[in-house]
């Protein structure tokens, strides 16, 4: 099979935050064990493959993206031997795996990171991380100015007085990639879970391995210096060697939050990565214009280089999309500013999540599907501050709310929490409304979020692709043609519906769509 037929080039991939998932063994958090017991709600999804949040030995200052050994499982939820017997299950149902792979960072508690500890200034030991000595007269200014994407300074300082970089949490430090050990390190992680049965990694912060050596000071918003520096494309070239030399079309995904798309679309060329995660289409407001725009880019960058696009709604870091468009203003998404204190209308908000999911099912490329994205699950806006787990709100003391509200266990099924997630209650509080969004209710309801994403993967897999024409239906009116006509009206009056023979509708239509409503239509 070439590039240009990979079963990655159209996939429908599920994102599962494990903890968060199902939990199989009664402790309140998610693993493996409630993974395989769910696996046949993925397959009657229709899912081509699942993506797995970092599922690897941790404390869990991040949720599992402080690893502190590559190459295990975390006991919270299971064994090398259950993930062994989760990929079987899933391969025998026709679904890949793909897991996070995170080489940024590690978590304190690696091996390594204690290793240079004790080792001391000047060691080799250091030298895979990035210490460097403090300034000012005695040492106790950070060596430069970076700051840390959870809120405060990027540096921590250790007892013998130098400093480490990390541009997450203090329990994260940056590997320095300018070491060759690190690159041998991290080969022999992926042919280790490539020798396992993996189908794939999602590249954790795939543009920032590499740092620029002076590590010079920056303003405000650049992170130029520690982001898209050139050393990157040789790891990937590297990466895909391996990848390419697995049977099975191996895939690597990439994860890069950069302002020109035409950048990071340097980094899927034919010897680099196979795709990567266009944030440009989940932070894009409800606006026709707006989304016309970040589609017809995303195209063309793909186009350049011969990848597919991958489109995305919301993941385990963003507010989910529900929520976000539900508000009355400002329904994009910023990190600088997560709005939780907007008033939101999940009414509004559920009616346009259900156009937007027809949207990047009509779309030509791959998209992922956040667990309980396919439940029309929202935002939990209003968990506790003594609940909250996510470094991100204590490293800003409380001014980001953080990311624990996309986070909450999944509701499966029965009318009060935990809704079936497990035995043992839930890590995270779940509302009460959610008893009317469980999968258990939404399958017996063919009108359900459910059952619309359901209808539109099997539709999807069905009807011709073809290049996306634009079509023009009237101002506020998104619409296109590839190998079926598709429709979203955002203006604020139902207009004419096209054309054409009724496949699957966002809402009712009766010979107009209405506002904030997607149709798919046979021409």
């Amino acid at each position: 099979m070439t590039d240009k037929t990979g079963w990655w080039r159209s996939a429908a991939i599920y994102q599962v935050y494990i903890r968060s998932f199902a939990d199989g063994n009664g402790d309140g958090v998610g693993d493996l064990a409630g993974v395989r017991s769910r696996l046949d709600h993925l397959a009657d999804l229709g899912i081509d493959a699942i993506w797995f949040t970092p599922w690897y030995p941790s404390p869990m200052d991040d949720g599992g993206y402080d690893v502190a050994d590559f190459r295990d499982i975390e006991p919270l939820f299971g064994t090398l031997a259950e993930a062994e017997a989760l990929i079987a299950e899933a391969h025998a149902r026709n679904i890949r795996v793909i897991i996070d792979i995170v080489p940024n960072h590690c978590s304190d508690e690696h091996r390594w990171f204690q290793a240079a500890l004790e080792a001391g200034p000047g060691s080799p030991e250091r030298q895979r991380f990035w210490f460097r000595p403090g300034r000012g007269p005695d040492g106790s200014e950070p060596p430069n100015n970076w700051k840390s994407r959870f809120g405060g300074s990027a540096w921590t300082r250790v007892p013998d007085g130098e400093w480490y970089l990390h541009l997450y949490s203090s329990r994260q430090p940056d590997f320095n990639w300018d070491n060759p050990e690190i690159r041998t390190e991290f080969e022999d992680v992926l042919r280790f879970w490539f020798d396992r049965g993996v189908d794939g990694f999602r590249i954790d912060v795939a543009d920032g391995l590499v740092k620029d050596p002076h590590l010079p000071d920056v303003d405000d918003d650049d992170e130029t210096p520690f982001s898209d520096q050139e050393g990157l494309h040789e790891i990937y070239r590297s990466w895909r060697k391996i990848a390419d030399s697995y049977g099975g079309e191996r895939v690597l995904v990439g994860e890069m939050w950069l302002p020109d798309m035409s950048r990071a679309a340097r980094y899927l060329r034919r010897d680099e990565l196979h795709s990567a995660f266009n944030f440009d289409f989940l932070v894009c407001p409800w606006d026709a214009a707006r989304f016309r725009d970040v589609i017809t880019r995303t195209l063309r960058a793909h186009d350049e280089v011969g990848a597919p696009a991958a489109w995305v709604l919301s993941n385990h870091d963003v507010t989910r999309h529900v929520t976000r468009y539900g508000r009355q203003s400002d329904t994009g998404f910023s990190f600088a500013n997560r709005l939780h204190e907007l008033p939101v209308d999940l009414e509004l908000g559920t009616r346009r999540a259900r156009a937007a999911a027809l949207l990047t099912l009509a779309l030509p490329g791959g998209l992922y599907v956040y667990q309980g994205e396919e439940l029309g699950l929202w935002e939990v806006l209003d968990i506790p501050d003594e609940l909250r787990q996510d470094p991100v709100f204590a490293r800003t003391r409380g001014t980001d709310p953080g990311r624990d509200g996309c986070r909450v266990p999944i509701p499966w099924s029965g009318a009060e929490p935990p809704f079936g997630f497990g035995s043992g209650g839930a890590w995270l509080p779940q509302p009460d409304s959610w008893r009317d969004h469980t999968a258990e209710a939404e399958s017996a309801d063919p009108a359900s979020m459910l059952s619309l994403y359901r209808d539109g993967l099997r539709l999807r897999r069905s009807l011709p692709g073809g290049p996306l024409e634009w079509l023009s239906l009237g101002d506020g009116v998104l619409a296109f043609r590839t190998g079926f006509t598709f429709a979203l009206n955002f203006s604020s009056s139902p207009v004419p519906l096209p054309p054409g023979e009724v496949l699957l509708a966002s809402g009712p239509v009766d010979g107009e769509l209405p506002t904030d409503t997607a149709v798919w239509l046979r021409s």
